[in-house]
């Protein structure tokens, strides 16, 4: 997914976007079109037509008056104030569910090849950027930069470039208007003796499309996949100059 997002609500034909949000509610400020316009650094006829084509799929927007001792003006109608609250509450459904989750998975550094280590953890081995100097090291992994594929469509390691793949199962979903988190249960390789492996759970976020196309719900088997580059690491512990 895009990191940018573009909220729209789609009435017939119509969509309604962030710009002709903000045209309705400089109107409400302004008190007429011209205001707005003016307001937007917009032009007046093409900032009138497109009143006049969400009009044409809504219902009445501006409620337009003239003459009189206040020389006219606009206002909105309640319908689209309406339409304005229903935009607000897009927004708001989709930050909520579209925050960005961080999982971080430690070990030891096993292996190094110039910026990039193996850092062995509680779910295997993991590739990451991770300081020079360090010994072992805890792994960040943000959930907008986890990609989910079908047991039977994981990309080939030559075919992309290199990528951390972590075979799991999904736990939950949590679905906006656009996106979703994923909660994705991931099983350990046996080398984390604590038993801490099975509790370990990456969160991806990903689009509604994503979801319905691979028919993502609990108990899904799946597998995600990072970019080593987008897997960064801190020191847990700095390695000694005599190597210890």
């Amino acid at each position: 997914m895009e990191k940018e997002f573009d909220p729209y609500l789609r009435i017939d034909d119509v969509a309604v976007d962030r710009s002709d949000v903000a045209m309705l509610r400089a109107i409400d400020e302004r008190g007429s079109l011209s205001g707005a316009a003016e307001a937007l650094e917009r032009s007046y006829p093409r900032l009138q037509q497109r009143v006049v084509e969400l009009e044409a799929a809504i219902g009445p927007l501006v409620e337009r008056t003239r003459g009189g001792a206040n020389g006219g003006g606009s206002s909105l109608t309640g319908t689209a104030r309406d339409l304005l609250a229903r935009f607000d509450r897009l927004v708001a459904a989709y930050e909520g569910v579209a925050r960005v989750d961080e999982t971080v998975l430690s070990g030891p550094v096993v292996d190094r090849d110039g910026e990039l280590a193996t850092v062995a953890t509680g779910v295997g081995d993991v590739l990451a950027v991770v300081p020079s100097d360090a010994a072992s090291a805890s792994v960040t992994i943000r959930s907008d930069a986890v990609s989910l594929h079908a047991p039977s469509d994981v990309p080939r390691a030559e075919g992309t470039s290199v990528r951390n793949r972590f075979p799991g199962t999904v736990s939950w979903l949590e679905a906006g208007d656009a996106v979703a988190r994923v909660g994705i249960e991931l099983g350990g390789d046996g080398g984390d003796k604590s038993g801490n492996a099975d509790d370990t759970e990456l969160v991806a976020l990903v689009t509604r499309r994503s979801v319905e196309a691979l028919g993502l719900e609990p108990g899904r088997s799946i597998v995600a996949s990072v970019k080593a580059t987008a897997a960064r690491g801190v020191a847990d512990r700095v390695r000694r100059a005599n190597g210890n």
